[in-house]
């Protein structure tokens, strides 16, 4: 039996997703985002084996992809789990559907960032997802002017709710999606991966600014 973080009937559960290498400030925060707007019980950071729209050579070991978050949130409401390298899947659709089938009763929550919006088309049975479980997307700086208006955006557009409704989202039946704005953070894993890998060890200024868009995103 694969071992869940714990949940039970009735429970509102964010499901975030992605390679986490390395975790870092901006997903905390967007992880907070969801707890206090959406009205969330837990959120839970599904650490990926691989994206499989993404080179993964050079990814770093799934344990300290793992190690790393834990040691980031500190929060008993967001549980870090790396359970789909031991369910053996690769597509976001394969592991929503999993936990659907598995914890009946839970009112699950997809959360993904503005820029992953505009690729979402491209995702595996994309639109699946939409049918199973309801949408929060981030606002990110950059990518939140165009994501909305990309295929997956335009395609949903019928299904999106007012942002004032964002705490019922997770009582909608699917499809149905939500923008929350608040949380314009510049951080991506791929720009750390490329800073550290000119200066070890060297804390950038948009690393550092980070500070600001977590406190933000607790208690704005």
């Amino acid at each position: 039996m694969i071992r869940l973080p714990p949940h039970a009937p009735g429970m509102r559960i964010g499901l975030f997703g992605g390679t986490f290498d390395p975790p870092h400030r901006a997903h905390l925060g967007a992880s907070l985002l969801a707890l206090k707007r959406l009205k969330l019980d837990r959120v839970w950071w599904l650490v990926t084996p691989g994206n499989p729209l993404k080179d993964t050579r050079g990814l770093a070991p799934l344990a300290e992809r793992l190690a790393s978050a834990r040691a980031l949130t500190r929060d008993p409401r967001i549980a870090i789990t790396g359970f789909e390298a031991d369910l053996g899947v690769r597509y976001s659709y394969d592991t929503v559907s999993y936990l659907v089938r598995r914890c009946p009763g839970v009112r699950f929550v997809w959360i993904m960032g503005a820029d992953n919006l505009r690729s979402f088309h491209r995702w595996q049975k994309w639109r699946g997802i939409t049918r199973l479980v309801p949408m929060a997307v981030i606002d990110r700086l950059g990518p939140s002017l165009y994501s909305v208006g990309g295929v997956a955006g335009q395609a949903l557009a019928h299904a999106r709710i007012s942002e004032s409704g964002a705490s019922a989202l997770a009582d909608h039946r699917p499809p149905a999606w939500v923008f929350l704005h608040g949380l314009k953070s510049p951080l991506s894993s791929t720009a750390l991966r490329a800073a550290r890998g000119r200066a070890p060890g060297h804390k950038s200024a948009v690393e550092s600014a980070e500070t600001r868009d977590v406190a933000a995103a607790a208690g704005g």
